[in-house]
């Protein structure tokens, strides 16, 4: 069996959705066994569906959490029981997501679900003992649908970020055809100051569209009266093939990523070396850990490994980090790679992401100066989200930097909005379309466009209208 590579469609994933389909449901049952910040952030977003949601956890305390906070039945008890299962009506789950912070656990409550006949199984895994080339049992035995490798998923996320020195986030729709970039927009770039009433008349041919401004920590879905501003953090959904001509746009130049360097050696820094290597990137791991490095320079024989803590600012000018293309600060330690980054950044870095394990940490990330932060935890439920599919809905992001959520939504035959043109349709405030695919070709939207049934629309709004907006497409 081969592991999972994050960035592919569900069916080009051998052994993750079986035939490479959506999950067939409408209205579903669903057990999440973990109220941790993965589990508790998919029953926020899956109970705000309107699904009936069940969350088991054995700490008391993270039950009343969600109890109090979330419209979910909780359940105290080990999910991996099979008396709790039972009691959390697992026999009638249509989706069970076992995403405790350990593999041994959710392997066991894929299991026993399975075996009860749960539905659809999913299981976040960390460690490859379990599973891949060396694994005993086949996932089929294991009874797991799905694999997600939270350090799998966020290394791809890092390499996607690294790519460009503007994105402060990606997120791909519609098989990769459409990308959404968030990016700060810098002093005396092209778009400072416009409207996008002006910047559409200023860029006629443009295919890209603004779906959100974030201004001081205050996020908005904006109109045509909307202005961008020098320091705004901007989301921009383009067409592929259109993006590179973006981040010009926010005052950023052409960039090619030649050299990167990892400070931390944890299994998130060697997926990331790993596709480094394969594209001819330059990769130096730095680690305090002297008995780890020699691990890694037998592991990584295509990576330079360092021993040398990352935030001794003369280090990081004797390797070399001014004038860097990348560096990462992957340690174990939030507080850590806040540090690291922002020394790496006044060293002279040109693109700089840390990793941050509390999910509350992350609008601290922009504050301090480094470009983008990554989440294990966030990339594990965006991609449970991405391939848990819900009807007419194919995927679901929720944006790190931002207070909105995008959707990919394909339009139903009895949708309220079907063969209207936009302008027309009277949709809620705080949302908006950022784009129509129909067949091969993506359209970006103006009022006098419609919606026909069989589209897929890209929807954004603020996550307390997502749902309403939702409703008039399916």
């Amino acid at each position: 069996m081969v592991p999972l590579e994050p960035g592919q469609p569900a069916g080009d994933r051998e052994g993750s959705l079986r035939g490479g389909t959506s999950i067939p449901f409408t209205a579903m049952r669903i057990l999440i066994v973990g109220a941790g910040a993965v589990g508790y952030h998919l029953a926020e977003r899956l109970s705000e569906e309107g699904e009936d949601v069940v969350v088991i956890d054995k700490d008391p305390e993270r039950t009343r959490v969600v109890s109090d906070n979330l419209d979910v039945l909780p359940v105290t008890g080990n999910g991996a029981s099979l008396p709790v299962l039972q009691e959390a009506g697992v026999t009638e789950a249509d989706l069970l997501l076992a995403v405790t912070s350990q593999d041994e656990v959710n392997l066991v409550a894929c299991l026993v679900a399975s075996q009860l006949g749960a539905g659809f199984r999913v299981a976040r895994l960390s460690s490859t003992d379990y599973y891949g080339e060396n694994g005993v049992l086949s996932q089929e035995q294991l009874g797991i649908d799905l694999l997600i490798s939270p350090e799998r998923e966020c290394a791809w996320e890092i390499f996607q970020l690294l790519n460009s020195e503007a994105a402060t986030d990606l997120v791909r729709f519609a098989e990769g055809r459409l990308q959404l970039v968030g990016l700060r927009v810098r002093e005396g770039a092209p778009v400072a100051g416009l409207n996008l009433v002006e910047l559409d008349r200023k860029l006629e041919d443009r295919s890209w569209v603004t779906v959100a401004i974030v201004r001081d920590g205050e996020t908005e879905i904006p109109k045509g009266s909307s202005r961008i501003e020098a320091g705004d953090h901007i989301y921009v959904l383009s067409r592929a093939e259109d993006l590179p001509a973006v981040p010009p746009l926010a005052g950023y130049e052409r960039f090619n990523l030649e050299r990167v360097m990892i400070a931390g050696g944890n299994r998130e820094a060697v997926y990331l070396a790993r596709h480094l290597n394969e594209h001819d990137v330059d990769c130096t791991i730095l680690d305090v850990d002297r008995h780890r490095c020699q691990e890694l320079a037998e592991e990584l024989p295509g990576a330079l490994v360092l021993h040398g803590d990352a935030t001794d600012q003369e280090l990081l000018e004797m390797e070399g980090v001014a004038g860097i293309d990348g560096f990462v600060s992957l340690t174990g330690q939030d507080e850590t790679n806040l540090l690291a980054g922002l020394l790496a950044k006044t060293v002279g870095a040109r693109k700089v992401i840390s990793l941050m394990h509390r999910v509350d940490y992350l609008p601290l990330v922009d504050r301090v100066g480094v470009d983008a932060a990554v989440s294990p935890r966030m990339s594990t439920v965006n991609a449970i989200l991405r391939y848990v599919r819900r009807g007419e809905v194919h995927t679901v992001a929720t944006l790190k930097g931002a207070d909105a959520e995008a959707m990919e939504v394909e339009v139903s035959e009895s949708a309220p909005i079907a063969g209207k043109p936009l302008v027309e349709a009277d949709l809620p405030e705080r949302g908006l379309v950022g784009a129509i695919v129909r067949g091969n070709e993506v359209i970006t939207p103006r009022g006098q466009d419609r919606v026909h049934p069989g589209d897929r629309v890209i929807l954004f709004a603020a996550p307390d209208r997502i749902s309403e907006f939702q409703r008039f497409f399916v």
